[in-house]
């Protein structure tokens, strides 16, 4: 049980860590753009990869029911290389 709630915990923060990041990289691409408020592009950005991260998260739970550590730590990569499943 204690290792379902850190693992939980863990997902929660990698997911507001995703958002931050996220927000982050967009801050000055909207600043040098104009027009755009700075908060609702980073809003925005933060929103777009948490809701990435997640779809990737329920795409691997809808395969078989579970979702591995290899599978989780796949959804939270930078990069889209494909899990060993998709090959």
């Amino acid at each position: 049980m204690n290792n379902a709630v850190a693992t939980v915990g863990s997902v929660v923060m990698r997911i507001m860590a995703t958002f931050v990041y996220q927000a982050m990289a967009v801050i000055g691409g909207a600043s040098i753009i104009g027009g755009i408020p700075v908060y609702k592009a980073a809003l925005l950005s933060g929103v777009t990869a948490t809701a990435t991260v997640i779809q990737k998260l329920a795409a691997a739970y809808a395969d078989d029911g579970k979702i591995t550590m290899e599978e989780l730590n796949s959804a939270f990569s930078l990069n889209s290389a494909p899990s060993s499943k998709e090959q």
